[in-house]
């Protein structure tokens, strides 16, 4: 009995690796074939961390994957500074409560100009071990508040317009995320419905936010080289991003890691004429990731892109200290 066990066991987990991993190939050729012919021209720039260092970040189903506790700090930033820059800071943590429950708490404070939102969720993620290579099916589900209003202190002129009277009005709301990812030691596919707040629940029509995310889903696989220079991979992605009030947006990356070293380079390229590249640094009990992002379209004659710095701490993971 326990050879028949086994046997539809390894049975199971191959055919899903190999349907998810057809569909994933299929993601990558028309994401790539999108890019070349289809011109968008939605300016909205996420944490570049989301798609390798941090998937937490925009996934409440990562959460808790990896042993311990990972504290992540972000910060992104125009890179020509002026009055009202457009400035995003994120506070992540996330602990492996037991070997399938994981806990999360996603902090993000967002200021362009005159507008602030403050976005906070705690997040719980339930992991499914299917079969051997690790692979695992994830699902998780973030649940806080989110916070939009005015920066009184950044307006030079007449308090009592009645378009500013207007937003300030609108009261934080109850929000959410919807997370699900295939995850093995090779591949990884996910997808989100992220706002549910205000995508679902609440009537989108009676709010004034746009350049939210309405669906997101994006997929990798991470190939091996061993050779006399060391362990090396490389990572290509495809992603897919639905916008509210902008052209949908196609992510095209690449990760390429030299394991020995700890050291890693990517370059990911947007739909909205966007090309990111960053470098991170992947220690046993820290990690740190620079990146900086270019624009490309007629835009750029008024920006020289943004900057982004993450850091990451590893507290409580036993496999480094056995």
């Amino acid at each position: 009995m326990n050879t028949e066990r086994m046997t539809t066991t390894a049975k199971y987990g191959k055919t899903t690796e190999s349907y998810i991993r057809s569909r994933c190939a299929y993601l990558l050729i028309t994401a790539i074939a999108l890019l070349l012919s289809i011109p968008c021209k939605a300016q909205l720039n996420p944490f570049q961390a989301m798609y390798y260092q941090n998937r937490y970040i925009n996934n409440p189903a990562m959460a808790g994957l990896d042993q311990g506790l990972n504290i992540d700090l972000g910060y992104l930033q125009q890179w020509d500074a002026f009055p009202g820059t457009p400035v995003m800071e994120l506070l992540t943590a996330e602990y492996q409560a037991t070997d399938k429950v994981g806990l999360g708490l996603n902090i993000v404070d967002n200021q362009e100009g005159i507008f602030r939102q403050t976005r906070a969720m705690a997040t719980y993620a339930y992991h499914v071990p299917l079969s051997d290579q690790n692979q695992k099916l994830n699902f998780g589900l973030s649940a806080g508040i989110n916070d939009p209003r005015l920066n009184t202190a950044a307006i030079i002129g007449d308090l009592s317009d009645s378009e500013l009277q207007q937003y300030d009005q609108q009261a934080a709301y109850f929000d959410g995320d919807l997370g699900l990812s295939y995850t093995s030691n090779d591949f990884f596919a996910e997808a989100v419905l992220p706002n549910l707040g205000i995508n679902v629940f609440n009537r989108a029509e009676q709010r004034q936010d746009v350049d939210r995310t309405l669906f997101f889903i994006a997929c990798s696989y991470k190939i091996a080289f061993n050779n006399t220079v060391g362990d090396l991979s490389l990572e290509p992605l495809a992603a897919y991003r639905q916008i509210k009030g902008y052209t949908n947006i196609f992510d095209a990356g690449l990760n390429f890691r030299m394991n020995d070293y700890h050291f890693a380079i990517q370059a990911i390229y947007h739909s909205n004429d966007n090309f990111g590249l960053g470098v991170a640094f992947d220690q046993p009990t820290w990690a740190i990731n620079f990146a900086y992002d270019l624009i490309s379209g007629p835009i750029s004659n008024y920006t020289s892109g943004t900057f982004e710095l993450g850091i990451k701490l590893k507290i409580f993971n036993k496999q480094y200290y056995q």
